[in-house]
């Protein structure tokens, strides 16, 4: 699961805040109609908060200052600008040179000055919130900058930088193809400048960020060596001229790139991929925005997983006569049959699966149907904004089976691509057929509500409407996830899917609860392949092919993965609260929930309880 559109900060992938006093409960909350706004005009200054004439000075001062800040963050991450919808840096690159760090060293040291001029309890709760998460957005980017380094350690990071920036223009359609080609072109000749960049400063790598980087840059050769043939043949003869001659000079840098990767870097490449206790509680702090114990947050995450194989015990026991006559033996007496039993009922539902062939087609099917139910049911608003399956392109396979890549919120054309990856072409039949035993048709139905609906397309959507220069450059990941998995919840006891969804849920929550483990475990501690391997396919019940991309993606990341289990047990905690409330519907709750943009979920429960107490 891999929600595109969260790929943030100054530097890299780094989608939260630290931690701040909640807001006093002084202004209520926005309905869904009031935090709509206008539906996303590009440019910085239009984006501007709804309290731009109005407020206290203070709230003039802040406004003036998130209009400054979002226009020269924009300018300093031409990458990033393109994917929140802002089309006016498109044909260059996110400056990651040594005088490219000193420029947004200097820019988060003058925001913070900024900032510390503003008396914050003369600002609206909306904009107190804001100032909170711009103040712990800086001290992220500090540590960044200084403790976690990407730009020496992770050579992927430039990869990943590249496919960032070259995708958005071939696959989405905000612009005429005319100018989105020439913004490319523009891109491709300044690949050289990234690659330079990336050979100067990369040092003191890991062995998996390096291997990483050489798969990714190979994808990068392919497609500038023959991606963009669809494309080009809608633009002027000229235009194709010059791009075509943009690509060869960037395919040959980036070859330059590979060779640098595997004879240069790797064999030096002996960098630790564990970040070590101090820095991963302060990373999960700032991820996760808020004052977090991780060792009781993996405590919980292990609580969670025993809770719910009890869960799916219960339930493999109701699908038990359904799929082997009433008569057959149902025995779960010792820890190892309740584990055996369960692991039959999974084995015998990943026999229901999709091939390359038709897994588009299912998808495109279950879509359908979430979108049918969620309205029959009255869930929660849709969308007018269109949400298109697509499939994966190669050069993004291998890492998850789906994303969800939506418009960004200065986008003035709002649209969602709920990409499903077939099978990479390389794979051998063996690892192919183990990809779709665990995502089988019922996991497939499950992972549609996960990505799309009403998970992370319609949030998107929903939340894209509130305007805040803020908010629209720091999504909270902890938000993200924690209502796709809360969707998947709720989807389950309305009956979607029935029990096999049902079954496939649980076992989601199983993998929820084991990412945060790992998270932890690896790179706090010494976790090894062996042991999380053993966790994810013993406890959590997932395919080898599964738990070994996990295990990768666990070293390449950090504090992102325990995301989904904060995130979803808080939504939860918080909509206990919610359901005592006079007059509560689901409906009403979840527009009003999904009305505030991505705050974290501490901001968002003072929200939520400054109405009630209203």
């Amino acid at each position: 699961m891999h929600h595109h559109r969260i790929v943030g900060l100054f530097i890299l992938g780094a989608i939260a805040c630290g931690s701040v006093e909640p807001p006093p409960p002084d202004v209520p909350a926005p309905t869904m109609a009031e935090a709509s706004g206008a539906s996303g005009a590009s440019g910085a200054s239009s984006q501007a908060n709804m309290s731009s004439s109005q407020g206290s000075p203070e709230d003039q001062a802040f406004q003036r200052l998130g209009e400054r800040f979002l226009a020269r963050y924009l300018e300093l991450s031409p990458v990033e600008a393109t994917r929140l919808g802002e089309h006016r840096h498109d044909a260059r690159w996110t400056d990651w040179s040594e005088a490219g760090e000193a420029a947004r060293r200097q820019f988060v040291a003058q925001t913070r000055t900024d900032l510390e001029k503003i008396r914050l309890e003369g600002l609206s709760v909306q904009n107190r919130i804001d100032a909170a998460i711009l103040k712990n957005q800086l001290d992220f980017e500090q540590f960044s900058l200084d403790e976690m380094r990407e730009t020496i350690v992770n050579p992927a990071a430039y990869t990943a930088l590249l496919g960032d920036g070259l995708d958005p223009l071939l696959t989405r359609d905000f612009a005429p193809m005319e100018e989105r080609m020439q913004s490319l072109r523009g891109r491709l000749q300044g690949i050289p400048s990234v690659v330079a960049a990336a050979k100067k400063r990369l040092a003191g790598t890991s062995r998996v960020h390096t291997e990483t980087a050489i798969e990714q840059n190979k994808g990068l050769i392919a497609l500038c060596k023959s991606g963009f043939s669809e494309q080009l043949g809608k633009v002027s003869p000229a235009l194709r001229r010059d791009v075509e001659a943009a690509a060869k000079t960037a395919v040959a840098s980036l070859e330059e790139f590979q060779t640098f990767l595997e004879k240069d870097l790797l064999p030096r490449a002996t960098g630790d991929f564990r970040i070590g206790k101090a820095r991963f509680e302060k990373k999960l702090r700032f991820t996760l925005d808020d004052d977090v114990d991780p060792d009781a947050i993996v405590k919980g995450a292990r609580q969670l997983l025993a809770d719910t194989q009890k869960e799916m015990l219960e339930t493999v026991r109701e699908l038990w006569p359904t799929l082997y006559g009433v008569r057959a033996a149902f025995d779960a007496t010792t820890p190892q049959q309740r584990r055996a039993v369960i692991k039959k009922v999974l084995d015998e539902l990943s026999a229901e699966r999709s091939t390359n062939a038709t897994i588009v087609a299912d998808a495109q099917k279950t879509l359908d149907e979430a979108t049918a139910f969620v309205r029959e049911k009255n869930l929660v608003g849709l969308s007018d904004e269109p949400c298109h399956l697509i499939e994966m392109p190669e050069y993004r396979r291998g890492v998850s089976i789906a994303y969800c890549d939506s418009s960004g919120p200065l986008e003035k054309k709002q649209e969602t691509f709920y990409a499903i990856s077939p099978t990479p072409a390389n794979w051998p039949k063996k690892r192919a057929e183990s990809f779709y035993r665990e995502y089988n048709r019922s996991m497939l139905a499950d992972l549609t509500v996960h990505e799309a609906m009403p998970g992370h397309y319609l949030e998107a959507m929903h939340t894209n409407r509130f305007k805040s220069n803020v908010r629209a450059v720091f999504a909270n990941g902890a938000f993200v996830e924690g209502w796709a998995v809360y969707g998947e919840w709720l989807m389950s006891k309305y009956g979607f899917g029935g029990a096999k969804v049902r079954l496939m849920r649980q076992k989601m929550v199983l993998r929820l609860a084991c990412n945060a483990i790992i998270d932890h475990e690896i790179h706090t501690g010494t976790m090894d392949e062996k042991a999380a391997l053993a966790l994810m396919m013993n406890e959590g019940f997932q395919e080898e092919g599964e738990a070994v991309a996990k295990w990768k993606r666990a070293r390449l990341s950090s504090a992102q993965l325990t995301t989904y289990y904060f995130g979803f047990t808080k939504m939860m905690e918080l909509r206990a609260i919610a359901e005592k409330q006079p007059g509560f519907t689901e409906r009403t709750y979840h527009d009003r929930l999904l009305s505030f943009g991505e705050p974290s979920i501490r901001h968002l429960r003072g929200l939520f309880l400054a109405n009630a107490a209203n």
